[in-house]
């Protein structure tokens, strides 16, 4: 059990890094979402980060254990990648589409934590702690339904009309009959 137990508080450890860089990153996301529906969905996931920042405050303290963060390359590479993808598509339609993809990767790495460190903190009995992880781990799963429900709804298919808009030739001029 003390590998397991140190197991766990290295990915509490882990996450909490990750939740404070995402907390970095959701307001030049939210400043450069075009759609209202992305902009208010994003806005609405940052004051849930701040809230699941507080959860494991309340997670390190029952465990007696100083609110402590460790370096995450994970994280760094994904919102790396989402930040550069966000400058490749600055100028088009598409950008909000990208930018729901690249917040998608982020909640996929956020469930795949929080789910591991549901089944361990349930190995080592820790009920409370796992009463708060489980909290945070339903609202991630509802911010990726949400970002999917938009992006199959409206955000993909404003992507999809641009580049066919900008697929299509050039009307050539009609050749005089004289």
């Amino acid at each position: 059990m003390a590998m397991l137990r140190e197991l766990f508080e290295d990915q509490l450890k882990d996450i909490y890094y990750a939740e404070k860089q995402i907390v970095k990153a959701l307001p030049k996301m939210i400043k450069k979402a075009q759609s209202p529906n992305l902009k208010a969905g994003l806005q609405k996931h940052l004051g849930e980060t701040q809230g699941q920042i507080e959860r494991l405050d309340q997670i390190f303290e029952l465990m007696e254990k100083p609110a402590k963060a460790k370096k995450c390359p994970a994280i760094d590479g994904i919102l790396k990648e989402g930040s550069e993808i966000l400058e490749e598509h600055e100028a088009s339609a598409g950008l909000d589409a990208a930018m729901a993809a690249a917040a998608q990767a982020v909640e996929h790495y956020e469930i795949a934590r929080y789910g591991t460190l549901i089944a361990w903190g349930t190995e080592l009995g820790l009920t409370k702690v796992c009463a708060l992880l489980a909290q945070t781990l339903k609202q991630e799963e509802a911010t990726d339904a949400a970002l999917t429900k938009l992006a199959t709804s409206e955000l993909n298919a404003a992507a999809n009309e641009d580049i066919a808009h900008d697929r299509q030739p050039a009307t050539k001029p009609k050749k005089s009959a004289a």
